[in-house]
C-alpha cells in the first residue's frame, strides 16, 4: 500500500520543543548558548523606529517652499516637544507673525526646501523578546535572537486567538463534556490558564477577562460567540494579534464539541504546573497551530518522543473540513484507487469510523493525524 502523509495535530506528554525567538530588527541578544532561561525572561531587545509625522511648514507660515530652511528654529537631528515652535516667520515689521509647531514629541528628521515640509519622527519603541518557554538556549541567532529548547508536554489546538501568555493550569470543569460557563470563573482564576470542556460561553470569556485570567483552553466554541468576542467576523489570515484581553485556544472546533479525553487527561495531569500558551493560528500555507507547552522539570524522567508521521489503519484523526469539521475518529481503510467526490474530482480517500460510530469516506486532504 502506498504511504500517505498528512499534517499532524500533536497531543504529547513528552516531546522536544524548540522555539526560535527572533527580533523584528537587529538588536542586542542578552543570553548565550547553554543558559537556562525562564519563560518571561528577556532574551533579546531592540528599538523600533518611531512613527513619522509630516508638517507642512510652508503652508503654516504662508511662504514659498524654498524659504522654509532659513525660517526653521530647529535643525535636522534636533529634539522637539509637543506644541514646541519649529519654524517662525515675521513680516511687515512684526505685524505679520506666523509660527509652525510640532504636533508631537520627537526628532526633526528632514527639512525639505522642495516641498516645504518637515518630517518629525516620534520616540523609538522599545521591544523586549522573552524566552516564551522555560528551557535552555541552544543557539544564538547573531544579533537577532536565540533558539530555546525544552522537553515537555505539548497540546496543539485547531484554532486560537490572542498572543503569548503564561500561567498555572487550572481545571474548571469536572469532565471534558461539561461547558465552561461564567459561574465557573472565580477570582482564583486570576493569572491562570483555565481549562474547560465542551464549549465556552461569551459570558465565561468576559468573566475570564474581568478576573484577568491568562488564557482559556476549551474543546469548542460557537462561531457567533467568537465573532462577538472579536467585535468582527474572524477572517482567514493568521490570528494571534487580536487585542481582546485574553488568549483562547479551541482544541476541537466550532460547536459544542467535548474536549478529546486524551487532551483533557493530559492537561489534568499537569494541574497547578506552569505552562506557556499561544493562540497564533494559520490554517493554510505555512501551518501554525495554537499551542499549550508544559515544560518538564530538568530532573524528570521522560518517555520516548512520538514518531507517528504517516496515515495507517487505526491512526486517530480529526476531520478539518465542513460538514464534519472537528469530528474525531480512526482510519479503518486507505483505498489505493482514486475515488470521485462531490466536486467530480478524483482523489485519494480514507475511510473513517467516528467516535459516534458513523462510517465516512473522506478525502485525505481533509483529515489531520493526531500524534500521540
Amino acid at each position: 500500500m502506498a504511504q500517505a502523509y498528512t499534517p499532524g495535530l500533536t497531543v504529547a506528554e513528552s516531546i522536544t520543543i524548540r522555539k526560535e525567538r527572533r527580533l523584528p530588527l537587529t538588536g542586542q541578544v542578552k543570553v548565550s548558548v547553554g543558559d537556562v532561561v525562564a519563560a518571561e525572561q528577556v532574551v533579546a531587545e531592540t528599538a523600533l523606529p518611531g512613527n513619522v509625522t509630516t508638517i507642512n511648514v510652508a503652508h503654516d507660515l504662508n511662504v514659498n517652499t524654498e524659504e522654509v530652511p532659513r525660517l526653521m528654529l530647529k535643525s535636522e537631528g534636533d529634539s522637539v516637544q509637543t506644541r514646541e515652535p519649529i519654524a517662525e516667520h515675521k513680516a511687515l515689521w512684526g505685524i505679520f507673525h506666523a509660527v509652525s509647531r510640532s504636533p508631537m514629541a520627537g526628532t526633526v528628521e528632514n527639512i525639505s526646501p522642495v516641498t516645504g515640509q518637515v518630517l518629525i519622527r516620534g520616540p523609538a519603541v522599545p521591544v523586549e523578546l522573552t524566552a516564551y518557554i522555560d528551557g535552555t538556549v541552544v543557539e544564538v541567532l547573531g544579533d537577532e535572537g536565540a533558539v530555546v529548547e525544552c522537553q515537555g508536554a505539548l497540546v496543539q489546538g485547531i484554532i486560537g486567538i490572542g498572543g503569548e501568555a503564561h500561567g498555572e493550569i487550572m481545571i474548571a470543569v469536572d469532565h471534558p463534556a461539561q461547558p465552561l460557563t461564567a459561574d465557573l470563573i472565580v477570582e482564583d482564576c486570576r493569572d491562570k490558564l483555565i481549562v474547560g470542556g465542551a464549549q465556552v460561553t461569551l459570558g465565561a470569556l468576559q468573566q475570564a477577562r474581568e478576573v484577568r485570567a491568562a488564557g482559556v483552553i476549551v474543546g469548542g466554541i460557537d462561531a457567533a460567540v467568537l465573532d462577538k468576542l472579536l467585535g468582527e467576523t474572524l477572517g482567514v489570515a493568521i490570528t494571534g494579534d487580536e487585542d481582546v484581553g485574553i488568549t483562547l485556544i479551541i482544541t476541537e472546533g466550532f460547536g459544542e464539541l467535548p474536549m478529546a479525553q486524551r487532551t483533557f487527561d493530559l492537561l489534568t495531569t499537569h494541574t497547578g504546573e506552569q505552562a506557556s500558551l499561544n493562540g497564533a493560528t494559520q490554517i493554510r500555507a505555512g501551518v501554525i497551530r495554537p499551542e499549550v507547552i508544559i515544560p518538564h522539570p530538568s530532573s524528570a524522567e521522560v518517555p520516548p518522543e512520538p514518531t507517528i508521521t504517516e496515515l495507517s489503519v487505526g491512526s486517530p484523526v480529526r476531520l478539518i473540513r465542513d460538514p464534519y469539521f472537528g469530528v474525531l475518529g480512526k482510519i479503518t481503510a486507505l483505498p489505493e484507487e482514486l475515488q470521485k467526490i462531490e466536486t467530480e474530482s478524483l482523489v485519494r480517500v480514507a475511510r473513517i469510523r467516528t467516535e459516534s460510530g458513523d462510517q465516512l469516506t473522506i478525502p485525505r486532504a481533509n483529515i489531520e493525524l493526531i500524534q500521540q
